[in-house]
C-alpha cells in the first residue's frame, strides 16, 4: 500500500538529488513521502526531529522541509553505527570507520552531505545516544521520526523517548516497518513500536509507504515516559 498523491509536496530536483547522492538506505519514494509529513508539520512552527542520522540521507529532506517552514530540523545519533553496520554486518561501509581509531564514525559523512545540500544552517546535530538526549528534552516537537536502531531495546527506548514531545496535531513518523516475521532483524521491532503507538490512543494512521508509516497526534496517551 503507498499512499502517493500528486497534490503533495516534493523536494526540488537539486535537494532531491543531495539526498541520492548521500550514503544510506532510504529509497527515493520513502524519502518523498517523509518529505511531505516533514513539510505539513513544520507549519505547527515547531522542530523536526529524526532519531537515526547515519550520513544525513533522510537529513537533507528534513533540513529542506525545516528550512521551507522556517523551523529547526534536529538530528539525534552517537555516530558509532548500530548493530548492522558493525564490521562482519551486511550493511557495514568500510567509508565510515575512523581509520585512527578502527570505529565507526559516520558524523564526517553526515557533515559533508549537509555542506554539500547547502543545508548546514538548518539543523542542529545532537551527537549522543537517544535516550540520553531525549532525558534532558523538554519541549514541544512537530514531527519525530524514528530510524534509529532495529533491537526492541533501541526501538522501544526511542519510542518512549520521544513520542511524548509530538504535540497536538504533530507527526510521528517511523521507518523500516516490516510486518513479516521473516523480517525480524531489519524490522520487526519498528513493526511492534508502531502497533504500540497505535495502540496508545495517542496516534491515528495517517500514511503507509511501503516501510514508512507516518502517524498523527490525535489523543493523549504517553505523556510523559512509557
Amino acid at each position: 500500500m503507498t499512499a502517493a498523491p500528486g497534490s503533495l509536496p516534493a523536494p526540488s530536483p537539486d535537494v532531491l538529488a543531495a539526498f541520492e547522492a548521500a550514503k544510506g538506505f532510504m529509497p527515493a519514494h520513502e524519502g518523498r513521502a517523509l518529505y511531505a509529513a516533514a513539510v505539513e508539520a513544520g507549519g505547527l512552527g515547531l522542530p523536526l526531529l529524526e532519531v537515526g542520522t547515519y550520513c544525513g540521507r533522510s537529513t537533507v529532506l528534513l533540513a529542506d522541509a525545516a528550512r521551507r517552514a522556517g523551523v529547526t530540523a534536529l538530528t539525534v545519533d552517537h555516530h558509532r553505527g548500530s548493530e548492522e553496520q558493525q564490521p562482519g554486518w551486511d550493511y557495514h561501509d568500510p567509508e565510515t570507520v575512523d581509520p585512527e581509531l578502527g570505529v565507526m564514525d559516520t558524523l564526517p559523512a553526515f557533515r559533508r552531505t549537509l555542506h554539500r545540500a547547502g543545508l548546514e544552517e538548518h539543523v542542529v546535530a545532537l551527537v549522543g545516544r537517544s535516550p540520553q538526549v531525549a532525558a534532558f528534552w523538554n519541549s514541544p516537537l512537530g514531527l519525530v521520526f524514528v530510524d534509529g536502531g532495529h533491537t526492541d531495546e533501541h526501538a522501544n527506548a526511542d519510542y518512549e523517548g520521544w513520542a511524548p514531545h509530538v504535540a497536538d496535531g504533530g507527526l510521528l513518523v517511523i521507518h523500516d516497518v516490516f510486518p513479516d516475521p521473516a523480517d525480524e532483524f531489519t524490522g520487526q521491532a519498528p513493526y511492534r513500536v508502531y502497533l504500540r503507538a497505535l495502540e496508545s490512543g495517542a496516534f491515528t494512521e495517517v500514511s503507509v509507504t511501503d516501510s514508512l508509516r507516518v502517524l498523527r497526534r490525535t489523543g493523549t496517551g504517553i505523556r510523559g515516559r512509557g
